[in-house]
């Protein structure tokens, strides 16, 4: 086990933060009854907007990576069972990990995916998949296995790709009939999640506006996650 402290861990503050940064994914959170489950996932979007914005911020492409490398080397302290360093990201992160026994892979995905914005080319619609399934995909796995740990992860991954598909397009232009069947595909892929798990992926309902070119209205937001949720459906 990694060496936190849960005094350390300012949940409210990541809770509020995401509430403002992600509001999809943490109107999502709240069907979470359990409050340490509710926590572990937001510990999990709270990571991925400190790689999120690694390479936004950065002045140039190695200063990203150097970024994005900082947060690898905090999953090293956590499965090696070091000291994890008192930021709180990667400390709420590192306690989800401890007690949900979570697997390191879908968490390295999402850091692999942020290499690939260091590219100032514009994605195409393989490339665009590829991150999707990186960044949207791997927090979903690690969510859902927050919530359900026998989640069948594929489901799950194909929930965080749409979602995160249909970022791209309301937000990145990525357009076309081609784009528009890959997002289809991942919401049929995703259907089936168990209801503990479900969520995860609950946000994935509003790929389906934004693919269109509209984001929704936090009202339109709430109805549709309350309808998606009654139903177990993206």
């Amino acid at each position: 086990m990694s060496q936190t402290e849960e005094p350390h861990i300012p949940a409210e503050d990541l809770d509020a933060q995401t509430r403002r940064l992600d509001p999809e994914r943490w109107l999502s959170s709240r069907f979470i009854a359990d409050a340490d489950a509710r926590a572990d996932v937001i510990a999990i979007y709270a990571f991925d907007h400190e790689l999120a914005r690694a390479p936004k911020v950065a002045s140039n492409s190695l200063m990203g990576e150097i970024r994005l490398t900082w947060w690898r080397e905090v999953l090293d302290e956590v499965y090696e069972d070091r000291a994890v360093r008192h930021h709180p990201a990667a400390q709420a992160l590192a306690l989800a990990i401890d007690r949900r026994g979570l697997p390191r892979a879908p968490l390295e995905a999402m850091i692999e995916a942020r290499y690939r914005e260091l590219d100032p080319a514009p994605m195409n619609l393989a490339d665009a998949l590829e991150w999707a399934a990186g960044a949207g995909g791997g927090a979903a796995v690690s969510a859902a296995r927050v919530l359900d740990p026998a989640v069948d992860v594929i489901r799950a991954e194909q929930g965080g790709k749409a979602w995160a598909i249909g970022r791209l397009m309301g937000t990145a232009g990525l357009t076309g009939t081609e784009a528009q069947a890959a997002l289809r595909q991942a919401l049929k892929a995703a259907g089936g999640l168990s209801v503990d798990a479900f969520p995860a992926i609950a946000h994935a309902t509003l790929a389906r506006p934004r693919a269109h070119g509209r984001r929704p209205s936090e009202l339109e937001m709430r109805l549709r996650l309350l309808w998606a949720v009654a139903r177990g459906r993206v």
